[in-house]
This record gives C-alpha cells, structure tokens and sequence, in this order.
C-alpha cells in the first residue's frame, strides 16, 4: 500500500526568521492523523534567514539528522562540537541522556534551506554523541547512496535504531530500485524535481509511505532529489 502526503497538506509555521513545513505533527502543528511513520518521527524543511537561527535548546532520546539542500548551517553544541553544514553533508546527533545545541545560519545574505529529521531511537539513555559526513551530489548519481545505518556501513552515520537513510539523486529519466523485505516499510520524501513512485506523480515537498510493498520504485520525471527511508 503506498500512502501520499502532499507537500500542500504539511503543516506550516511562519516566524519570520523561519519558515518551516512539518510533514508530521510538531511542535504547535498536532495531526493526530500524522505522529510519524514507524520510528521516523519528524520531518521539517526548513528555511532560515540570513544570520539567524535556532538558540540553545536541548533534547534528550531521539536521533537528529540534518540535510542542508543550499546554504550553510552553523552547529555548536554541550559536547564540544561546532561545524559548519553544506549542500552534501549529513549531520547525525544522537540526544541520549541529554544534550543542548543551537543552529544557525552561517551567511549573513543567503537563506541556509535544510530537512530536520528524527528518528526514535531503539532505547532511552544512550550517551549522546555527535557526527558529520560528506556525501557529493557531483559524484554520485542515478544510485541509492547509503547516509545513514545502524551499523555505520558503506560510510553512512550511524543512527541508534534498525533504519537505513538513503540519498537518491537523480537525472531526468533514470531510475532506482530499493528491495524491501516482508517486515520492513518504507518513507520517501522529494526534495528536489519531482519523480514517479510506481503510478504516483511526487513533487518536491510530497512524501509517501510504503507499507506492505516489494520495493521502492524510482524514476525521476526531471531531474530530482529524494530521501528513501528503510525502517521496521
């Protein structure tokens, strides 16, 4: 069963400073219909004024996984990390026990546009612990690329749960396959271009959950982006 949740339908909130679209509930935007997919909980595209951000703030048991689609996003935290994230790079904090952090745009002229994901964790109090790495679009298209496991395999970031986060990057035409085994379910978000998942037509902003499905289906319709989901 393939179920589409239309970019339209997100949940949005406007600050200003921010402008944020919540494909699950978040925050002041609660959809009982929408908590998350399995142990993915949040997605947030959000796009952040020049020189502004988010202040210290903390979380505590949860897997925080920023994508950076243009732009440049400043990360300081509790454990001693600052980096600055690019187009290209995967930022992996895990909360655990408890953490403070803040992020913020980088450039004092362009907007930095990023995903905020996260993913619950496979148990509370894990000691937090942070990660970064470099996955070039320039290098590596028309493939599923591995960014994030539980095992940290092929270069991916290591997340504290049984879920594989893959990159699809894709030139008009071409076009990706992801077997999924009988128990596991699936997420796809478009963020870029807009591609065909089976007979749905996904545009940049839709997501779509697979449950009970073969696969994971790909053919971009343009040139597209999208994240692919692997979960239990």
């Amino acid at each position: 069963m393939i179920t589409v949740r239309r970019s339209s339908e997100r949940g949005h909130a406007q600050h200003g400073w921010l402008d944020s679209r919540h494909t699950f509930s978040f925050a002041d935007y609660y959809d009982p219909a929408h908590m998350g997919f399995r142990t993915l909980r949040v997605i947030n595209e959000d796009r952040v004024q020049p020189g502004r951000g988010f202040g210290v703030h903390s979380h505590e048991d949860m897997e925080i996984v920023s994508y950076v689609l243009e732009g440049a996003l400043q990360h300081r935290d509790s454990m001693g990390n600052g980096a600055v994230l690019r187009p290209g790079e995967v930022q992996r904090m895990s909360a655990g026990t408890g953490v403070t952090h803040s992020e913020f745009n980088a450039s004092n002229s362009e907007i930095v546009h990023f995903l905020q994901i996260w993913i619950l964790p496979e148990r509370k109090g894990l000691t937090p612990s942070y990660e970064q790495k470099t996955f070039r679009s320039d290098v590596r298209r028309n493939e599923l690329i591995l960014a994030a496991s539980r095992d940290g395999r092929l270069g991916s970031v290591v997340v504290h749960q049984d879920a594989n986060l893959y990159l699809a990057r894709l030139d008009a035409g071409n076009r990706i396959e992801l077997e999924l085994p009988p128990s596991r379910a699936a997420w796809v978000q478009v963020v870029r271009g807009s591609v065909a998942l089976r007979d749905e037509k996904l545009a940049a902003g839709d997501g779509a959950a697979l449950s009970g499905e073969k696969s994971v289906s790909l053919t971009a319709a343009e040139d597209a982006e999208a994240l692919v989901f692997d979960l239990t």
